[in-house]
């Protein structure tokens, strides 16, 4: 017995394992690193982008002479922002959910679908970032450059892969981050989170006592007009 009252193997069971932590650690950095990734792709990609359309529109009505190279450059960076930010909404758990029937499950239940969904979507983003490598290597085979800026073409696709991979490392993520934790999460860093009514098991459930309990209309009546 220690100093406090408390035994040597509650102090061992209280503390978390080694291993545990240091797997954390090193998601949890794997984390950041992606996120700061997508964060700077995305800034760049949409600041340049406005910069490259305002002065083409400036060219064009004050000198009178456009940008040759404006809607080349604005595709390449409309195919970099949207296949970068589908890693960047899977980590805020921003994607499109059908959830009529998931929003009905128990807390269990919802985190094995969730578990089994957040699986799925990371095999199918992989398997889309190796046929899109494959299309993405083949383009650079046949030497295609642009027709403005006289770049490999590949160049443009090339961001293709690179958003599937990290958006099925973000799923990936939520796997273990559901397998490690008690609470649902829908992304590495979003809890599935409802607001809780004491004595109520599911979120439909939930909802419909929330409905239940709203105020009623406290106006009065209008008086019928009397005719005389």
């Amino acid at each position: 017995m220690l100093a406090g009252g408390v035994a040597p193997h509650e102090l061992w069971a209280a503390a978390p394992p080694a291993e545990g932590v240091s797997d954390m650690r090193i998601l949890a950095a794997v984390d950041h690193g992606i996120a700061r990734f997508e964060a700077f792709v995305l800034a760049f990609g949409v600041i340049l982008m406005a910069v490259n359309s305002i002065a083409n529109v400036i060219g064009r009505f004050v000198f009178s002479r456009s940008i040759y190279f404006t809607g080349e450059l604005n595709e390449f960076l409309i195919v970099l922002v949207t296949f970068v930010g589908l890693g960047y909404a899977a980590r805020r758990g921003r994607h499109i959910r059908m959830s009529a029937v998931y929003d009905q499950l128990s807390d269990r239940q919802r985190k094995v679908a969730m578990i089994v969904i957040a699986a799925l979507t990371a095999a199918v983003m992989f398997v889309l970032a190796y046929y899109s490598y494959v299309y993405v290597d083949r383009v650079a085979r046949l030497g295609k450059v642009t027709p403005s800026l006289q770049v490999p073409l590949y160049l443009t696709y090339i961001w293709v892969p690179i958003g599937f991979i990290v958006t099925g490392i973000q799923y990936a993520l939520t796997v273990v981050k559901n397998l490690q934790s008690g609470d649902v999460y829908i992304s590495y860093e979003q809890v599935d989170a409802y607001e809780e009514v004491e004595g109520l098991e599911t979120p439909g459930e939930r909802d419909a006592a929330a409905g239940a309990m709203a105020p009623e209309s406290t106006m009065a009546p209008e008086p019928t007009p009397r005719s005389d």
